[in-house]
């Protein structure tokens, strides 16, 4: 089929009711939103396309607005959403919680890996991954409303396999694929060279032809047949039927202001340099970012999650240690300094920029050394909650994924939840207005990581990460191994507690050194 040039109206046009359409981004990046965005329109304006499957597989909510997801935000426009992260998605959460469609959750990797597997034919992702979690069907089966539990077409199996359990999630056809690229060549040869990140736009894309659908790809610039040099092709044009050359306001790299320039080293165009990139003020989160980085080792292949996390790598600058290990975000981004904020997923100086579900290969299959990521609740038997609390479902993203495959992992996050008025002064912590949210409960509202089944591996190495505490996970579930200097013992961590934690016979306090206002000069194991 010879490739068509059209416009984004004339794309959402195309997209008949009832479909299962894929799309393809990750947060603001590689985000075709002048589909998306006629897709809303012609829905307010006709009541079509309605009823769609929808997938994809990173969070895609643009700027947290009115863009990604958001677009779909209309009751009757979805009949069925599977996704993996939510968390600037926030027109879609009154949605869910009004059961308008069914949501589910499952692991990014395992939703960037069912891109190949439809690609190829297979019946689907047979894994580990999710093991334990809500995810399981022994627990929720990755079911986030009432319209999901109600539904007969769970995305997950539990399956037995050589005398193991396991997870089997089915692979599924695809009726339209909606990719990014940089540049399209007059015969819709597609490169990415100015993209953040290269996610799984070829999978999807291969995905999407097999399956006998259609793929549509939002461009920045169209370049005259033979300028690109084929090694910059990444979706050759017999893979594509539609290509829509982006309005200025909706394509570029990304929709997002304020941030460091140059964002051209994002996609290594243009290097920075690290010095330009501002230290953090001395606050409680600092210090727990700091704490983490003492578990850390030289030459240490590392993943930084969503959030306060991300801050390690501007605690590792600071400490001239940036260069000692290598990071990694799941994005398929490496080396480098991860970018803050919603610009999570891309990284100022990359070493390389894999494809996301390559990367993905290289978690499940124990390639980190150590991981720091988030935690909205801990309870008493070490599982983490990230994906459903205080009346959001932001998701799992990539975190069971790495969690489950980590060799060392460090959960971070502040003991107590909401305002609060902590300093950081005279070589310890003073809490002068505690956060009014119990955050160590009794039990988690929603297992994104599983102790016991980290327990049952036996390989992994768990901490619990507070501005005032340092927990380790053991058979008996987190146990106390460090308090901050200035906090009390009763007062401000076990009355703060739903449940007694075990507390090691060798408490001792923090070092000293994460709490005073100038480089600690640590030296990496």
């Amino acid at each position: 089929m010879t490739v068509k040039f059209i416009n984004a109206k004339e794309a959402a046009s195309m997209i008949k009711d009832g479909t299962t359409v894929a799309i393809d981004a990750f947060i603001s990046f590689c985000l075709a939103d002048d589909i998306l965005s006629e897709i809303e329109t012609r829905f307010i304006e006709e009541g079509h396309p309605h009823s769609l499957s929808v997938v994809n597989v990173a969070g895609i909510g643009g700027d947290g607005k009115n863009r990604g997801i958001n677009h779909f935000a209309h009751k009757g426009l979805m009949k069925r959403f599977l996704c993996s992260n939510l968390s600037l998605a926030n027109k879609i959460y009154p949605l869910i919680t009004e059961n308008a469609f069914p949501c589910f959750m499952i692991p990014q990797g395992v939703l960037s890996h069912m891109m190949r597997a439809i690609a190829s034919g297979k019946p689907g992702i047979i894994t580990e991954v999710g093991m334990k979690t809500f995810v399981d069907p022994r627990i929720d089966g990755g079911c986030i409303n009432d319209a999901a539990k109600a539904c007969s077409d769970i995305p997950v199996q539990l399956i037995s396999l050589n005398g193991s359990e396991c997870l089997f999630y089915p692979a599924f056809p695809i009726d339209i694929a909606i990719i990014k690229g940089t540049k399209a060549d007059n015969k819709g040869n597609i490169s990415l060279e100015k993209e953040a990140m290269h996610l799984e736009q070829l999978e999807m894309a291969t995905a999407a032809r097999n399956s006998g659908g259609i793929v549509m790809v939002q461009v920045d610039e169209i370049v005259e047949s033979g300028d690109l040099h084929p090694q910059m092709v990444t979706v050759p044009s017999t893979l594509v039927d539609y290509v829509i050359l982006g309005s200025p306001e909706n394509t570029g790299q990304h929709f997002i202001q304020g941030l460091p320039k140059p964002i051209n080293s994002w996609c290594g165009d243009e290097k920075i340099q690290l010095e330009e990139i501002k230290t953090l003020p001395l606050t409680k989160e600092k210090v727990i970012c700091r704490r983490g980085v003492f578990e850390l080792k030289e030459d240490s292949f590392i993943n930084l999650g969503i959030g306060l996390p991300m801050s390690v790598s501007n605690v590792l600058n600071e400490e001239g240690l940036i260069k000692k290990v290598s990071a990694s975000i799941e994005s398929g981004v490496m080396g480098g300094v991860p970018a803050p904020g919603i610009a999570t997923g891309a990284a100022y100086n990359p070493d390389a920029i894999l494809k996301q579900p390559d990367m993905f290969d290289f978690y499940d299959g124990g390639g980190i050394d150590f991981a720091c990521l988030g935690s909205a609740e801990i309870d008493m038997h070490g599982n983490v909650n990230v994906s459903r609390f205080a009346g959001k479902v932001p998701g799992p993203g990539g975190f069971i994924n790495i969690t489950q495959g980590a060799k060392n992992i460090c959960f971070m996050g502040t003991f107590t939840a909401g305002k609060s008025d902590i300093r950081i002064e005279n070589g310890g912590i003073r809490i002068i207005k505690d956060g009014p949210h119990i955050k160590f409960k009794k039990n988690v509202d929603h297992i994104t990581f599983s102790g016991e089944n980290s327990l049952d591996k036996g390989r992994q190495n768990v901490l619990y990460i507070t501005e005032r505490a340092v927990f380790r996970l053991q058979p008996e579930g987190p146990v106390l191994i460090e308090i901050a200097p200035g906090a009390n013992l009763q007062k401000d961590i076990l009355d703060k507690m739903e449940f007694t934690p075990h507390i090691s016979e060798n408490l001792k306090l923090m070092d000293t050194r994460l709490f005073i206002n100038k480089p600690m000069g640590i030296i990496l194991k």
